[in-house]
This record gives structure tokens, sequence and C-alpha cells, in this order.
């Protein structure tokens, strides 16, 4: 079952693909459900794949295809339904707005989430979820290719697996980007650069805020 506005977000990609066989940009996808952001947009394609209705064509920013349409919706004209068989051309890239949560360490913990303001990213470099992005302070984690100044693109969650690259909140007061592992009842954070050592906490010490998804480096 999908929401008024999911269905309504599908039903104008499908009618947007049997017309030209171009998916329509986010900003057309806006204005077209009189969303505020494209952030909605970016919510409402994240949730019509989750449930397979839609999927994004690899390596490519804007090209969606319609898997199927909801059981309701089959009687409808076919020139709303029709899943466009002629192949999908590349796009510009679509950019989001995405919150800026001030600096985290990747060294010595320091304070994170000290403001918001926002950074444009392209769509490409996020996948399904919600993000945050940071701006990197340090260089703990030069040996996995973050760089001082860089800007790290976090997927929100509060779990993670063994290895992944993680935001964790420590004590409740001070966030670092790490390695995420477990040592026996303990959980370390591994930094990417050998003139570091692991940091080793209980884990009532520690919550993970979120998961690196990508970088965002400006010259």
């Amino acid at each position: 079952m999908l929401t008024s506005k999911q269905n309504e977000l599908l039903t104008f990609i499908n009618h947007r693909l049997g017309e030209t066989g171009v998916s329509p940009s986010f900003e057309e996808m806006k204005e077209a459900l009189d969303l505020k952001s494209k952030s909605g947009v970016h919510r409402l394609i994240n949730a019509l794949e989750e449930r397979q209705f839609i999927r994004r064509l690899p390596n490519r920013a804007r090209a969606l295809e319609v898997l199927r349409m909801p059981e309701l919706m089959r009687k409808a004209p076919p020139a709303l339904v029709a899943v466009p068989k002629k192949p999908i051309p590349q796009a510009a890239n679509d950019v989001l707005e995405i919150p800026l949560h001030g600096r985290i360490a990747a060294g010595v913990p320091i304070e994170a989430m000290e403001g918001q303001t926002s950074l444009s990213v392209p769509a490409a470099l996020l996948g399904p979820g919600e993000h945050y992005a940071l701006e990197v302070s340090g260089d703990s984690m030069v040996e996995a290719g973050i760089l001082d100044g860089d800007y790290a693109l976090i997927q929100r969650t509060e779990s993670a697996r063994e290895g992944q690259i993680v935001v964790a909140l420590i004590d409740e007061m001070e966030a670092t980007l790490k390695y995420f592992r477990r040592e026996g009842t303990m959980i370390r954070l591994d930094p990417a650069n050998r003139a570091y050592d692991p940091q080793r906490y209980s884990p009532a010490q520690v919550r993970v805020q979120g998961r690196l998804a990508g970088l965002l480096r400006r010259y």
C-alpha cells in the first residue's frame, strides 16, 4: 500500500517515461507534487525503491525504471502505466541539499553537531535513507582517504557492522569518525593512521549516529 504522495509520484514518473523515455528531474518532481524541497522527493524515491516499484539504473543520477504499478492502477489508460522499452539516456546530475552539522574529529574527539546549515550534494553520491554531512577535522583517517577539510556524507543509522566507518558519539558529549569494531565486551574505534592508537570504550559509552556513505572534497 502506497501513500497518496508515493502513488502520485510513481504515476508522474511513469507518465513522463511513457511520453519521453527520460526520467523527470528532482526539480520537476518537486513542482509536480507541490513539495517544498527536493529532500521530500528523495524520501519518496527511496520509499518506492524499497517497495520495489522503481529502481535506479546504475551510474545514472536521474535514470529511473518503473518495475510495477499498484493493482488499483492497472486499469488506467495505457499511456499512464506502460513501462517504456526504449533505453533511457544519461542526464545531468541532480543536486540535493542535506544538513551540514558542524565538524567531526578524525583524531581526538571534538564536539559535533555544532549548528546546522546545508550542503549541496550530487544525488548520485547518496543511497537510500536519510543523510547529513560533517566537516572532517584531523588526520587520523588519512589512510582511508579521508582528509582534513573533507565533507563526510553520513547515512543516519544507530547500528553498525564490523569494520564500517561510523560517526560514534562518546559519553553523549564528543563525536569521532572511526572504524567500528568489537573486542570482547568492549567497543574499539580504530583510526586509519598508524600514528594514532585505537580507542576502547564500554558499549554504554558509545552510540552510533551514522555510517560513512561518501565523501565530498572541494578544491
